[in-house]
């Protein structure tokens, strides 16, 4: 099979021909369909991340159609077709596994990370782990789903109950979350890179009642500001933007140092709080409701030997909404 596969950080991506890898026990093997770009690929290239499983296959938004069962593997028929994301396993037994906290596993496995991933034709993923999609989605459209949308949804709800939103960074996960937001009534003001009047644009197509540059001043007091960028000096912006008792949540894996700031800014019982990964309820709760808005994703297709220009256009900001990888 051809993969594009990284042997260092920071380090272009190698396109490889290797053999197809066979299931283990509980696991499917899948034809990879598509596969999302998403952010944290270009942390795991960089070496922003630490340690990634090397030589290593990234992607963790992929779209396949089962093709091999593993021992014990019962849950989905061949020809199926499912979605892998950014977690790949859990131990199961530690206190937080136990306690519903799954995404915060010491032990907890990552596709595209630790354990290979869709840049790739073909590639393993532990059943327990997949969602099932349905045969009517477009494969393309799906992919950025699988964590821009999963982890913009787990943003969305530790951000409360707040009507008047703020979106910091507007690429895959915020277009994705801007519409179930407007969805639900909530009226979403979204912050760009200065120069970026594409991304302006599709935030107001996508429902935002607002759209301006980070470091603008939004027309209203916020409830609660949702920061995707990786960018530490948002997060003093995106509190001076907010009510007392806000909430500003810090939605990427990795982001650049938050600077200081004078503690007016917090005072008042506002709160800045991450999002870290994501558990199978989220998966299974955002997949039933993407279809109900309906989520319209934005994207700019690839071939899988295309990967590295695709992740060097998601570094120097030329996409606009999310990119995805087709084998």
């Amino acid at each position: 099979m051809r993969a594009m596969v990284l042997d260092a950080p920071g380090r272009p991506l190698r396109l490889a021909d290797l053999p197809s890898p066979t299931p283990g026990p509980g696991q499917v093997l899948l034809e990879v369909l598509a596969c999302g770009v998403c952010r944290t690929d270009l942390h795991v290239v960089d070496g922003e991340l630490p340690n990634p499983a090397l030589p290593l296959i990234p992607g963790h938004e992929v779209v396949g159609r089962v093709t091999g069962l593993g021992e014990g593997a019962t849950r989905f028929r061949i020809g199926a077709r499912v979605g892998v994301p950014w977690l790949g396993w859990t131990c199961g037994i530690c206190a937080a596994c136990r306690s519903g906290r799954e995404n915060l596993c010491q032990e907890a496995g990552f596709t595209g990370y630790t354990l290979n991933g869709g840049y790739a034709e073909a590639m393993v993923a532990d059943q327990r782990y997949c969602f099932p999609i349905s045969e009517g989605a477009d494969d393309v459209a799906t992919a950025p789903l699988l964590c821009a949308g999963l982890i913009g949804y787990r943003a969305l709800r530790l951000a409360g109950e707040g009507t008047r939103l703020g979106f910091w960074g507007f690429g895959a996960a915020a277009h994705i979350i801007a519409q179930v937001a407007a969805w639900q009534g909530r009226q979403v003001h979204a912050f760009t890179r200065p120069a970026d009047e594409a991304a302006r644009r599709m935030a107001l197509d996508l429902g935002c009642v607002w759209a301006g540059a980070s470091g603008d001043a939004p027309p209203e007091e916020l409830d609660a500001g949702i920061i995707f960028a990786p960018v530490g000096a948002l997060v003093p912006e995106a509190l001076s933007r907010i009510a007392k008792g806000g909430t500003v949540v810090c939605a990427g894996i990795h982001m650049s140092d938050i600077p200081g700031f004078p503690y007016r800014l917090l005072w008042g019982e506002r709160m800045v709080r991450s999002v870290a990964n994501l558990t199978r309820r989220d998966g299974e709760e955002f997949l039933a409701l993407a279809p109900q808005v309906p989520v319209r994703t934005v994207t700019t297709v690839y071939d899988l030997e295309q990967a590295n220009r695709a992740l060097a256009d998601l570094r120097e900001g030329r996409l606009t909404g999310a990119a995805v990888l087709l084998p």
